[in-house]
């Protein structure tokens, strides 16, 4: 049997050559380019013929990357692939998973059925599930979960010196629990309340406890950075040195991580998403789970 075919969509090149090595795929290449109107123009210049593919798209901002990844998964099958499946680092549209509101749309679950329908299999690391379960919910298709906690408490362990752990509110105990256990190291969680998109109040309770410990704020998302930055700016309040920050997906709208980049020591992220912060590597973790379904 032949060995694998991976491609990249184009914001995910950065990892292709790292990931085709520790699976032991060849690098494939696509043309991709945009016509003067906005449509897409996508060509698969590999042979792709009675191989399984392997897509690499991680879907930070999504609506520009979703109708590429879907040629491409489709023109693919047309010449022959024998499955399709998708690396997609970062998992974007887990956010809306009910209609909060009469009329909105569950968004969730569209993005869900049109991946299904066009891929095989799909492998992404810790997607955002909360009134979820487990992807098998909305997804039709074999998935695998990467998880970073062991990657992050790793990080902490060997660059941080007598850390307190600290999560930015109550849904991410769970997580923070799990990275703190693996870190050897205590936790706290901030109570928050939120009276906007960008409008966030918090406290810390028995911070004061920790005088000696140096504080990481650890999220699995980033995006506006609003209540990392209202953490650190506690800390920093009562008496903390600046506190260091992990994140796993660094999404950084806007002007978030330079908000946040002058109220921490230093953030550093997983490459499930490509930024500056990148210092974690996922890429061995989601080779495993991809053997898994390949």
């Amino acid at each position: 049997m032949s060995r694998p075919i991976a491609f990249a969509l184009p914001g995910s090149e950065a990892l292709l050559q790292a990931l085709c090595g520790a699976l032991g795929a060849e690098m494939g290449s696509l043309e991709h380019r945009q016509f003067p109107d906005g449509e897409t123009y996508l060509r698969i210049v590999s042979d792709a013929a009675d191989r399984d593919v392997v897509l690499l798209c991680s879907l930070d901002r999504p609506d520009a990357k979703l109708l590429p990844l879907l040629f491409a998964a489709d023109t693919l099958r047309e010449l022959g692939a024998r499955k399709v499946g998708l690396v997609a680092p970062y998992l974007a549209y887990m956010r809306q998973d009910v209609r909060f509101h009469p009329g909105e749309a569950v968004t969730s679950r569209t993005f869900a059925a049109l991946l299904s329908r066009h891929l095989d299999w799909m492998v992404t690391v810790d997607p955002h599930l909360h009134r979820y379960h487990a992807l098998s919910e909305i997804y039709r298709i074999p998935t695998q979960i990467v998880h970073a906690a062991p990657l992050v408490a790793s990080w902490i362990k060997q660059n941080v010196a007598r850390p307190l752990i600290i999560g930015p509110d109550m849904e991410s105990e769970q997580w923070v629990a799990q990275v703190a256990a693996d870190a050897d190291t205590p936790f706290l969680v901030c109570e928050k309340v939120r009276s906007g998109d960008r409008e966030v109040t918090i406290s810390i309770p028995h911070a004061s406890a920790y005088p000696d410990r140096q504080p990481v704020l650890v999220d699995d998302i980033a995006s506006s950075g609003r209540t990392l930055a209202v953490a650190a700016r506690q800390l920093i309040g009562m008496g903390f040195a600046p506190p260091d920050c992990a994140v796993v997906h660094p999404l950084f709208a806007g002007d978030a991580a330079q908000v946040l980049g002058a109220l921490v020591g230093r953030i550093v992220s997983t490459n499930t998403i490509a930024h500056a912060t990148n210092e974690i590597d996922v890429v061995p973790t989601i080779v495993e789970a991809v053997h898994i379904l390949l």
